[in-house]
């Protein structure tokens, strides 16, 4: 857990620097509000990782094909949304409102559709209609097959409390590893 806070707040600390590198500037609100979704998934902990080690599992993120300096603007802002999206409709299902307290859930729902909204505009900006097939290529591509085996896994284990613990860290790691791909949109 404490890796994972370190990550946070390296988040944080990262989206107040200096630079900017491409044309898309993601705001110091979206910023926030990826902060705010971290803390938010914290907090929807509801039983001990340590009662979940035998559920543990290698997602496989494909962290090499989303680096941020390997990916044009275009590809960052795409892989950032494909992020978003989903993990928005993995914890928009009946299941995942079974699971978590609603409260915490909508609120995470709502961070997660207002970084969506925002990335949107982003990528209308510098993509335009041409590159409509971003989603279906390289990266982005890469992500959807992720989030897919998450989905599976979920299946195979029944959507079973510690295979929703297990999926809640992994999707945490998951935000703490696209800082990269945020610190270039910035």
């Amino acid at each position: 857990m404490a890796f994972v806070l370190s990550l946070l707040m390296a988040l944080v600390l990262v989206s107040y620097g200096p630079g900017r590198s491409l044309s898309c500037d993601l705001s110091q609100n979206h910023l926030l509000v990826g902060s705010q979704n971290l803390r938010l998934l914290g907090k929807m902990r509801r039983i001990s990782p340590r009662f979940c080690l035998q559920d543990r599992k290698d997602f496989a993120f494909p962290q090499e094909m989303v680096e941020g300096g390997q990916l044009q603007e275009a590809q960052a802002i795409s892989v950032l949304h494909e992020m978003l999206q989903q993990s928005f409709n993995l914890f928009h299902t009946e299941r995942a409102s079974a699971a978590w307290d609603t409260t915490l859930l909508e609120q995470f729902r709502t961070g997660l559709h207002q970084q969506l909204d925002h990335l949107d505009a982003c990528l209308g900006q510098v993509t335009g209609e041409e590159d409509s097939a971003l989603g279906r290529t390289g990266p982005t591509l890469a992500v959807k097959r992720y989030f897919q085996g998450i989905r599976v896994y979920l299946q195979e284990k029944e959507y079973s409390d510690c295979a929703w613990e297990t999926v809640r860290l992994e999707i945490m790691r998951t935000f703490s590893l696209s800082a990269s791909l945020q610190e270039r949109l910035r």
